[in-house]
């Protein structure tokens, strides 16, 4: 018996949230990683806080049937529980320690990120981009000190493949440019395809970057380089695929520019991600980020660094100690309040439950929809009352259910205001003189942050502070503020 089990033959459409609600059912789920596989169903590891957590788990769930597919489920030996590899949710090769060259001797070189680029093929064009006993896969990697994955096992049958290129970015661009061109001669030769466009997979979560605010990023790269760019819809998007596609028509010379401009947004939205976990791991003590599974299609697909894993280890978590209760006023559009409480009240249970099953001593957290302030109201409070954890995991998965249900459109990030309270004597702090501290504030997170000026402090002596932005802004914002305080609070007790 082990705290780690293995269930396979999950329908490849179901929806993270679901399997997530359903595994939180039998205990306290501290990581979920697909593996990756050439099975056309999915299979992923699970590993709960305890042997008896898992053992029900397996009790519960074997045969548990999802439409037409029956769950199989087995444990996975200790030894492999120990060190347990990052979460990977990717039908298409995923981000695995192998791919972000720490194999074993490997030079692995930890401060530089590895983003590969991910671009997808005409089935047809896989036996030339390899050539006679992979001579030409074998050139292309020399000439661009890159190293270059086709994942032919990869959907039996279908027509394009998936290839992910691991290089600096220029050496990235330049296998590109050679694979558009071996493609282009094939074509040509074959008369099999009149224009080869250029196909790039990016993860769900970056792709609103990409866009840019009312699609201005993605319409001045069009100008640019003379090219025409679609992304795939957030409906193609499942448990199995959280990449969306991609598409560059144009001269191959066009489609090569446009594909260092791409990688470029792609690549900083990226980075920016990986500062804004290990500013959360560092700024909550404690927090396993790894087994929150926020987005169904989003945040465990960012790497495990050592500065996330070790802020998380370096203070775990004791269930006897009261964690510190918040209390945060969410806006969300009123159109996605059913979305959000979901049939019978179904999704804001399992949203709850999620948020505080690490604190299983404790009432979930309390979530409440205020009552619209009038009938044309736009906007609706979600009141979530929880300690630091459990509000990231929350907050997280509203963000989450909004893009999901589209009520954000795909050209759009999702931005939200929130309302935090603080000590009116605190207030002058957060601002800082000539509003300097709420100026670093702003740079530093990327959200606005607003101190309403003459606020009438309320019944227990606190004022509202306004942050709005996407979640990571106003995660980092709201942990930022809540430290100012603690500051504050300390040196008055002093």
């Amino acid at each position: 018996r082990s705290r780690k089990i293995q269930i396979r033959n999950i329908p490849p459409h179901l929806q993270w949230e679901v399997l997530d609600g359903l595994l939180a059912q039998y205990g306290t789920v501290e990581n979920v990683e697909q593996v990756n596989t050439d099975t056309e169903t999915a299979v992923v590891n699970v590993t709960y806080a305890t042997k008896e957590e898992a053992k029900v788990a397996i009790e519960k769930l074997s045969g548990h049937q999802f439409e037409n597919y029956s769950f199989k489920i087995s444990y996975i030996p200790d030894e492999e529980v120990s060190s347990p590899p990052p979460p990977q949710r990717s039908r298409r090769g995923g981000h695995s320690s192998r791919e972000r060259g720490s194999s074993p001797g490997g030079s692995s070189q930890p401060k530089q990120l590895d983003f590969p680029l991910r671009m997808l093929v005409p089935t047809q064009f896989v036996g030339a981009i390899i050539g006679k006993e992979g001579l030409t896969i074998k050139n292309l990697t020399k000439q661009t000190q890159s190293k270059v994955d086709i994942h032919r096992k990869e959907n039996a049958g279908a027509a394009e493949k998936p290839i992910t290129i691991h290089a600096t970015p220029e050496g990235c661009s330049e296998a590109c440019r050679m694979i558009l061109d071996i493609m282009q001669k094939e074509a040509d030769e074959t008369k099999s395809a009149e224009e080869i466009p250029l196909k790039i997979l990016a993860h769900n979560s970056l792709v609103g970057r990409l866009i840019g605010k009312e699609g201005r990023n993605l319409k001045k790269i069009e100008q640019d380089t003379g090219t025409k760019i679609t992304i795939s819809p957030l409906q193609d998007l499942t448990i199995y695929n959280p990449e969306r596609t991609i598409t560059v028509k144009g001269s191959m010379e066009a489609c090569s520019n446009a594909e260092v401009e791409i990688m470029k947004k792609l690549r900083e939205a990226y980075e920016n991600d990986v500062v804004a976990v290990n500013q959360q791991a560092n700024l909550i003590p404690g927090l396993n980020l790894s087994a929150l599974g926020i987005f169904s299609t989003g945040l465990s697909m960012l790497p495990s660094t050592p500065g996330s894993r070790g802020a998380a280890a370096a203070a775990p978590y004791h269930p006897f100690a009261l964690p510190e209760q918040e209390v945060v006023n969410l806006f969300i559009p009123t159109q996605a309040v059913g979305a959000i409480i979901g049939k019978k009240g179904q999704h804001i249970k399992q949203l709850a439950r999620f948020a505080g099953s690490n604190f299983t001593l404790f009432s979930p957290i309390p979530l409440q929809i205020a009552p619209a302030e009038g009938p044309d109201a736009s906007e609706r409070m979600v009141i979530i009352t929880g300690p630091p954890e459990a509000q990231f995991k929350a907050q997280g998965r509203i963000f989450g259910k909004l893009k999901e249900e589209n009520f954000f459109n795909p050209k759009e990030e999702v931005k939200l205001e929130a309302h935090i309270k603080v000590p009116s004597f605190a207030a002058g702090r957060v601002i800082g003189k000539g509003g300097k501290t709420v100026n670093e504030l702003q740079n530093l997170t990327s959200a606005e942050v607003i101190v309403p000026r003459d606020q009438t402090p309320d019944e227990n002596e606190e004022v509202i502070v306004k942050i709005i932005g996407h979640f990571f802004a106003s995660q980092t914002a709201q942990r930022k503020i809540r430290e100012i305080v603690q500051q504050v609070k300390q040196q008055e007790q002093k």
